[in-house]
Order: structure tokens, then sequence, then C-alpha cells
């Protein structure tokens, strides 16, 4: 049976969005043509809570929509007939946005790299901002996150996990050794 460590709880998870909210208000001086966009599915969940401390904050309503990366991935060539895939719902012009790109937990870098390929195939922003709910480190490639809720040192057998509710509102980050 693995070990489980929880990194943040509930209170630890809304105070790190909090946190990254405030970050990205100070970093594109507000909300002006700023949108979420976010990785399914983890991260569209919390680029809908990111939204809402926006909105809390700030008393104005970001857009938020969600890419699906199935197709970009680099490790399913020739078994991607196989793969579920989800949608992408990105319900707004991307072009000369500033872009929050949100996912959950940052690893070696590639989903992020899909991610990107996804929303330059949707139109071109003026920026690409990451922001990741966890940092674990062990990157392939040369991508860091500009907002990080926690950055957590792991082994690569180690596994990180982002619990949500039945309303999909993360509830705790597990460290599972």
């Amino acid at each position: 049976m693995a070990d489980n460590t929880v990194i943040l709880d509930g209170a630890g998870v809304k105070r790190a969005l909090t946190r990254i909210a405030h970050e990205v208000l100070e970093r594109n001086k507000g909300v002006d043509g700023l949108v979420l966009v976010g990785i399914r599915t983890g991260g569209v969940h919390l680029a809908h809570e990111l939204a809402a401390r926006l909105n809390e904050i700030e008393g104005v309503t970001v857009p938020v929509g969600a890419v699906d990366i199935t197709m970009y991935r680099d490790d399913i060539k020739g078994h991607s007939e196989h793969l579920p895939v989800g949608k992408t719902d990105i319900p707004f012009a991307l072009e000369g946005k500033k872009v929050v790109l949100v996912d959950d937990v940052l690893f070696t870098g590639r989903t992020i790299r899909a991610a990107m390929d996804a929303l330059m195939d949707q139109g071109r922003p003026s920026c690409i901002q990451l922001a990741v709910l966890v940092d674990r480190g062990h990157r392939d490639l040369p991508i860091r996150a500009d907002f990080v809720g926690r950055n957590v040192p792991t082994s690569r057998s180690e596994n990180i996990i982002v619990v949500f509710d039945e309303q999909n509102k993360p509830t705790e980050v597990i460290l599972e050794k």
C-alpha cells in the first residue's frame, strides 16, 4: 500500500489559488484582455476556481475556456485511434489576448507543450502564461510556470494527485509515495 501525504488541504488550496490570482493581476495590470484556458480535466476545474477568485478581487468576469490535448500529445503516435478525445471549448477569440494556461500538476512539460500547440491552432494570443497548482520538477522540456501554488520536489516514482469533490472543487493535494 502506498504512503500518502497531504501536501495541501482544502484551505491550503484556496490560499494558493488566491495568491495565484493576485500574482496574475499584478503581472497583467488587471484583467483587461485576459482569458483563462484550462487543460482537461483538472486544469479546467482550476481555471474556473481562478476565474472566481479574479471576479471576487476585481469584480470582472474573466472568460474561461478548455483545451483538450489528446491529439497533440507526443507519446501516442500510432495509438491515437484508441484514445478518448475530449472537447476543446474556447468560446472566445484568442487573437491578441493574454492567455493564462491553467493545469493542476506540472511535471515533464510535455502536456504544456501540447497545450500550447493546441492553443496556437486556435489563434495567435499576444502571450501565454502558465499557472499550475503544483510544480513537481523533472522537466523533459524547457518549460516553467509563471504562477505556482506550491513547489513539491518529488522522485519520478512518486505521484501528485489533486483531489476534486462532486462539484469539481479542489479539496486537497496528495503526494503518493
